[in-house]
C-alpha cells in the first residue's frame, strides 16, 4: 500500500491564536526572563560569596579583555540560534540554563573589577539596564510595530563589533566609550527586534526558548551599560 508523504508542517505562530494562547504565551515567556534573570544574579552571588569570583578573574586576567567581548558577543550570538532552533521543551531548558552559566563565567572579571572601583556601581548598572529594557519593551508592546527590519542591521553592527574587536586584540587598540555607547544602541535595537519576533514568530510551545533570546539581549545591553558606567568612574 503507498503511503502519501507530507511534509512536516511549520508551527503555528502564536500571533495567529488566540487572545488567551496569546497571553499564557507572554506570561510564561516572561516568567522564565524573570527567573533566568534571578539565576544569573544568585550565580553571581554564589560565586563572590564561595571566592570562587577572585580565583576566575585573576585567570581570565591573563586573556586579552578584548577576547572576552568578543566571546560574550559570540556567546550571545549562540543563544540566539538555540532559541530559534530548539523544539523540545527539555532541550530548550538545557539551552537556557547552559546560557546563564556561560554568561555568569564570563560577567565575572567585568564584576570583579567594577565591585573593586566603586560602590554601587554593579547596581546602578542594572537598575538602568532594567530601565531601558522595560521601556523598550513597552514601546514594542504598545506600539505593536514589526521590528523585522531590525534583523539585518542589527547582524551587520555585530559583524563590525566583532571585527573591531579582533582589530583590537591583534594590534593592541582600545575600544572606548564610543564603542560602548554604540553598543547600547545596538543592545536596545536587538531587545525591540527580539520582542517582536518573540511575539510574532515564535510557537506557543517555544516560551523557553523566547526567555532565552530576551535574557541575551538583557545580558548584552547590561554588560556595556556597565562598561560605560566603569568608564566614567
Amino acid at each position: 500500500m503507498n503511503e502519501t508523504m507530507y511534509p512536516p508542517q511549520t508551527p503555528m505562530p502564536v500571533s495567529a491564536l488566540g487572545v488567551d494562547s496569546r497571553a499564557t504565551f507572554i506570561v510564561r515567556t516572561y516568567q522564565h526572563l524573570l527567573g533566568a534573570i534571578i539565576a544569573f544574579a544568585a550565580l553571581e552571588v554564589f560565586l563572590f560569596s564561595s571566592g570562587m569570583a577572585e580565583t576566575m578573574a585573576q585567570a581570565m586576567f591573563g586573556v586579552n579583555w578584548l577576547w572576552i567581548l568578543g566571546g560574550f558577543i559570540i556567546v550571545s550570538w549562540f543563544a540566539s540560534r538555540a532559541a530559534h532552533r530548539a523544539e523540545s521543551l527539555t532541550t530548550q531548558y538545557l539551552a537556557l540554563g547552559a546560557f546563564i552559566v556561560a554568561e555568569a563565567i564570563i560577567f565575572v572579571p567585568m564584576l570583579y573589577i567594577a565591585n573593586q572601583m566603586a560602590d554601587g556601581v554593579i547596581q546602578s548598572a542594572a537598575v538602568v539596564t532594567l530601565l531601558g529594557f522595560g521601556g523598550l519593551t513597552a514601546v514594542a508592546f504598545m506600539t505593536r510595530k514589526d521590528f523585522s527590519f531590525l534583523g539585518g542591521l542589527l547582524r551587520w553592527g555585530m559583524m563590525i563589533a566583532l571585527v573591531l574587536i579582533v582589530a583590537g586584540g591583534i594590534f593592541g587598540f582600545q575600544l572606548g566609550t564610543f564603542f560602548s555607547v554604540a553598543m547600547i544602541a545596538l543592545a536596545g535595537g536587538s531587545i525591540l527586534y527580539d520582542t517582536s519576533n518573540v511575539l510574532r514568530h515564535f510557537p506557543e510551545d517555544r516560551y523557553v526558548g523566547a526567555a532565552l533570546e530576551l535574557f541575551a539581549s538583557v545580558a548584552l545591553l547590561f554588560w556595556y551599560v556597565l562598561r560605560l558606567f566603569m568608564s566614567r568612574d
